[in-house]
């Protein structure tokens, strides 16, 4: 992955400084509470600057949610390592579904965790470039769909984790559905006033614990 990730440091135009700023972003993700090493190196493997666009590639390691067109956004690190982090918490996951492909970090990041990610996106040139993000650095284990996120994706699964990327008024009875039993939900849900959100699935039905706070773009229906 190194050489691959030299050559996407060169497209982009960060240069050398790219790896340091790349383990500063992971040394505060630590400071921040997060502690699973496999969410941390596999961030750390990760060139996060590739995956938005070249005139804000310079901002790729700040710890802040940056445009990525279509009215969408790339989360922030903090929030991406923390949903990770509860998706794995106790367990690895072998089949994920995302909702919400957006530029596809995300995705890449569950990518190197777990054997299987389906992911969904309902704008479609968002995730034409998200298949190409993911091609450029040889990802051959996303299978993308153009999709509505609150229906899911009931032809892959059950599913032993689902993460949402974008924020549900209500928690979508489809995802609840498709989730495996033992199997975990992750996902933001309100619309002015927004949590993030825990379920799992056991033999006996369904546990729910509300997080943190969290301001996410909204999931929104239909095709885009």
């Amino acid at each position: 992955m190194d050489g691959l990730d030299d050559e996407v440091n060169a497209r982009s135009g960060i240069g050398m400084t790219s790896e340091r700023t790349k383990m500063r972003m992971i040394e505060q993700l630590r400071k921040d509470g997060i502690t699973d090493e496999r969410v941390l190196g596999a961030m750390a493997e990760l060139p996060r600057h590739a995956f938005v666009e070249e005139g804000i590639a310079s901002r790729a390691y700040e710890d802040t949610p940056l445009p990525i067109g279509h009215g969408q956004t790339i989360s922030s690190p903090f929030i991406v390592a923390l949903m990770t982090q509860l998706l794995l918490e106790n367990r690895t996951p072998a089949k994920v579904l995302e909702i919400g492909t957006g530029c596809g970090y995300q995705t890449a990041v569950l990518a190197r965790l777990v054997k299987e990610v389906y992911t969904l996106e309902r704008i479609a040139p968002l995730m034409d470039k998200a298949r190409g993000h993911l091609r450029d650095l040889r990802f051959y284990n996303v299978r993308f769909k153009h999709a509505d996120g609150h229906a899911g994706y009931a032809v892959g699964g059950p599913y032993e984790g689902i993460l949402s990327a974008a924020s549900a008024s209500h928690i979508p009875p489809a995802l609840k559905e498709q989730l495996a039993v033992g199997g975990r939900l992750v996902l933001p849900v309100g619309t002015d006033d927004q949590w993030l959100y825990v379920i799992d699935r056991t033999e006996k039905g369904f546990t729910e614990i509300k997080r943190e706070a969290v301001r996410f773009v909204p999931l929104v229906p239909g095709l885009g």
